[in-house]
């Protein structure tokens, strides 16, 4: 497979200020603790509600809607629930999370609102968990399942897998995101499990690609590329999610972040934690004071919307990427000094009341700005990266991606 000098073409600004980072909180084992209880807290206040049914993506005035296993988050509350169990041992959640994978079980065999990239977030953190956790069977095969239903959607030429929409359909054929990067896990898992390369080989191309085209020369991200898929040719970047085609979306910076060190965890190609760092320089150098991002990284102050699960996912990208530096690397502290005051703000002062009626754990997250979705609300998966970055710092975490 040709190796791509993806990280030739990206500038690397370094960590400015580093002094921001030389003091931080003391976060203890009992202050993690404490977090994860707070967390806990909020998935008992609703387990009764989520067992046969899922929180939509983001909340309405502070409160999760019930839906059917229809969005392509679901997995994120289920992912919660595994992590509830690990760190507990609670069978109240291990119950619960089984029941969640026959329903991901029969999503899959029914083909119910899969058709689309992040079939590898849903049985990620559903079904590979399970079967990494408790070595059930079934969800091992449903996860088998989904991840030859996502090489359906790679064009050979472009080298990349399309992120939604009909794959016939001329004004989606070709697009590929940054996000896709937090699905290649389910690909590289299939081959572990399963001895076959083709799907190795499938999501190696897919970030060579990504790190080639997603990742500007500045190391800021597009949230969108398109490539020819007939002529594997790139056309061009645009956003979706952002606020222009020309800024940096804060959240699909945190994907960037660590999506490329998640594929250098089965790959070893340094180029992607390199690329990885050069990302999070980027990240880091354009927060405000208290460490969490504004939505999009065009913003350092004023009126703008946060982004509290852009954040979360960000701090869980550089605790992954920082555990595969090498201590003699000189920014490595930096990276987990950073995760830590960031993990630190957001227990501090983006966490909901455990004895309110907000069902959800962060608060001012943003799903989708342009479309006036989710903005100023609680987002599943901020509430999973913050829980999944506490289990991280509070043990040797074997990842379920």
């Amino acid at each position: 497979m040709a190796q791509h000098l993806f990280t030739e073409h990206v500038h690397d600004e370094g960590i400015q200020r580093k002094e921001r980072f030389e003091k931080v909180p003391p976060i203890t084992k009992e202050y993690v603790e404490r977090a994860i209880a707070h967390v806990l807290a909020k998935i008992d206040q609703n387990l009764d509600v989520f067992t046969e049914r899922f929180p939509d993506s983001s909340s309405k005035n502070q409160i999760y809607p019930a839906l059917d296993n229809v969005e392509w988050t679901s997995s994120f509350w289920t992912g919660m629930v595994w992590l509830a169990y690990e760190v507990t041992g609670d069978g109240r959640y291990r119950k619960t999370a089984e029941k969640h994978v026959k329903s991901f079980k029969q999503r899959i065999e029914e083909k119910i609102e899969v058709d689309h990239h992040d079939v590898g977030f849903l049985y990620t953190l559903s079904c590979i968990s399970a079967y990494k956790l408790t070595g059930n069977e079934e969800a091992k095969a449903a996860a088998l399942k989904a991840a030859d239903l996502l090489i359906t959607r790679f064009y050979d030429q472009a080298g990349i897998l399309q992120a939604w929409g009909d794959l016939n359909d001329p004004e989606q054929k070709g697009r590929m995101i940054i996000d896709c990067n937090m699905n290649l896990p389910l690909l590289y898992w299939a081959s572990e499990v399963t001895g076959d390369p083709k799907y190795q080989k499938i999501a190696y191309s897919h970030v060579q690609q990504a790190a080639k085209y997603i990742v500007r020369p500045d190391a800021s991200t597009f949230h969108t590329f398109y490539m020819d898929p007939e002529t594997g040719g790139p056309i061009k970047g645009t956003t979706f999610q952002g606020y222009a085609d020309d800024s940096c979306w804060a959240r699909g910076q945190a994907w960037g972040i660590y999506g490329f060190p998640l594929s250098y965890h089965y790959t070893g190609d340094h180029r992607l934690i390199d690329t990885a760092k050069k990302l999070a320089n980027y990240y880091l150098n354009r927060l405000p004071e208290d460490e969490i991002c504004y939505w999009d990284l065009c913003f350092t102050e004023g009126p703008e919307e946060r982004d509290s699960s852009a954040a979360a996912i960000a701090i869980c990208g550089m605790l992954e990427m920082a555990k595969n530096l090498p201590l003699t690397d000189p920014d490595k502290h930096y990276y987990e000094q950073a995760a830590v005051k960031m993990i630190y703000s957001l227990s501090e002062y983006y966490t909901t009341a455990i004895d309110g009626e907000a069902n959800g754990v962060l608060k001012h997250a943003v799903y989708y700005k342009g479309g006036g979705l989710g903005v100023d609300e609680s987002c599943i998966w901020g509430d999973y990266y913050y829980f999944e970055a506490l289990v991280r710092l509070l043990k040797d975490w074997k990842m379920y991606w």
